[in-house]
């Protein structure tokens, strides 16, 4: 296993800055997760690191070793790629060979990567058939041991699952889990999916503009965002945000066209003691109904509006305040357009975020 360090690294196309300063430690066997949208650095992020592009400033160190200016090859890394840069003439064991034979890697040594590489990945039935007669999944795990047969320290995973279908994401993600829990290596993982990263990390680093927004744990990320793009990016369906005002004192409250929401048990930060323009969010998730809404800090009356049946529950959508709001209920209740309805939540579980910087209150 080896860690991995980034200090101060930057990456400048020309005036635009892609990267800007990330400061980044990555613990043996970790496996760390890079999320955020199209645009914000992670993929450019994960390059650096393998050395397929070289950083405008800062250093990389793996397993404390200083490998900025060093070739991908010598970095004792392996990665996976979002398509699946297969040999086609080669067979998938041509394939899973073909990088250890130009290491000159031992013939008996080459094989016995490739026997456990297959073993593990399930592919032993595959091994003489060329890519063309594969399957999207079977390519990817034909992709991910090519990156085990090398037998490094850290993986580096581009978005290796976002040409499959929904079906197979959901079984390789599992595969890569049970991958990383029998290996222990260093797992670095780029995705713009947010049910891949909360379900594989360990961490989640969320970008935004080529800076990491947040890094913690995933339940910790979901569940007290620091700002409202890491709120918004995470849930679906997303966050409820209620625009009104943060009137802190000796009976906190958040208020919005008329509502007024108790926040006696909310923990404001050191930027919640004075009074200002405030988003309040609410987890769809987290809003109780009917008589369960009766015994919770606040509670409104609402009027249904849309119903959207999702199979294991059902997504519901009404106002409060004037403004969108929308919650979850079990499937096996049944709720009509026109409906009136009871609504509530602690505001201790919610977010409360500066309207003009966006930052946690």
């Amino acid at each position: 296993m080896a860690s991995v360090e980034l200090r101060g690294i930057s990456l400048n196309f020309g005036s635009f800055e892609v990267l800007k300063a990330l400061d980044l430690d990555i613990p043996e066997g970790e496996f760390l997760v890079l999320l955020g949208p199209s645009g914000c650095g992670k993929s450019t992020l994960l390059n650096c690191i393998a050395g397929l592009l070289d950083v405008s400033d800062g250093q990389i160190f793996i397993n404390g070793r200083n490998v900025t200016w060093e070739e991908p090859k010598d970095r004792g890394i392996g990665m996976v790629f979002q398509s699946y840069a297969l040999y086609p003439q080669m067979t998938v064991e041509g394939n899973l060979s073909f990088g250890l034979k130009n290491a000159s890697v031992p013939r008996d040594e080459v094989a016995r990567r490739i026997a456990r590489a297959a073993e593990m990945l399930q592919i032993e039935p595959l091994l003489k058939r060329k890519p063309a007669a594969l399957s999207g999944g079977q390519r990817q795990r034909v992709a991910i041991g090519r990156a085990l047969v090398r037998d490094v320290d850290v993986f580096l995973f581009d978005e290796p699952l976002s040409n499959l279908d929904a079906k197979l994401r959901s079984e390789l993600r599992v595969e890569i889990k049970r991958l990383h829990q029998r290996l222990r290596n260093t797992m670095i993982y780029v995705t713009h999916d947010q049910i891949e990263a909360l379900t594989l990390a360990d961490r989640i680093a969320v970008m935004k503009g080529g800076v990491i927004q947040q890094l913690d744990a995933p339940h910790a990320i979901y569940n007290r965002p620091v700002n409202r793009f890491v709120a918004g990016f995470l849930g679906s369906p997303g966050m409820n945000f209620l625009a009104g005002r943060h009137e802190p004192g000796t009976n906190p409250r958040f208020s919005a066209d008329g509502l007024a929401i108790p926040l006696d048990r909310y923990q404001a930060g050191g930027n919640g003691k004075t009074a200002q323009a405030a988003e309040f969010g609410v987890r769809p998730e987290h809003v109780a109904i009917g008589e369960a809404a009766k015994s919770l800090p606040f509670s409104e009356e609402v009027t249904v509006e849309i119903v959207e049946p999702m199979g294991s529950d059902t997504l519901v959508w009404a106002r409060l305040a004037g403004q969108n709001f929308t919650f979850r209920v079990e499937s096996e209740k049944a709720l009509s357009v026109g409906q009136k309805i009871l609504v509530g939540f602690d505001p201790g579980r919610a977010s409360l975020f500066d309207a003009e910087k966006g930052e946690r209150i």
